[in-house]
């Protein structure tokens, strides 16, 4: 868990509270949210925790995006798919790895619109 100051926004360390410190006194032996920077300090005196709820990202694809398959050319291939076996499909070639290695070809049958690549 990351706790943050509110008047610095530095991060907030876990400490024992001070005997010897007249103005928390009361809770001696506690344990309290200390900044490193600024006086704040918050005293624990009893179960603390924070839910947050993060929103996932939506992945995106990082490889032709949406537009990737238009206007691309058609080639004679048979779809891996073990239930289509169709033997048209869309292709288009790319350099995703270093200049000295061959270009990736990237299909998509025309019928099941399943996506493979060699």
């Amino acid at each position: 868990m990351l706790t943050v100051c509110p008047l610095c926004s530095n991060m907030l360390i876990i400490s024992p509270v001070p005997a010897n410190d007249p103005s928390v006194a009361t809770h001696a032996g506690n344990n309290r949210f200390e900044c490193r920077t600024c006086p704040y300090q918050m005293v624990i005196d009893k179960r603390y925790y924070e839910r947050k709820y993060i929103k996932k990202k939506e992945v995106d694809d990082v490889i032709g995006g949406k537009g990737a398959w238009d206007n691309v050319d058609k080639t004679s291939v048979q779809c891996p798919d073990e239930k289509c076996r169709n033997d048209t499909a869309y292709w288009y070639q790319l350099q995703i790895r270093s200049a000295d290695e061959p270009m990736t070809a990237f299909y998509k049958c025309t019928k099941c619109s399943k996506e493979w690549r060699e």
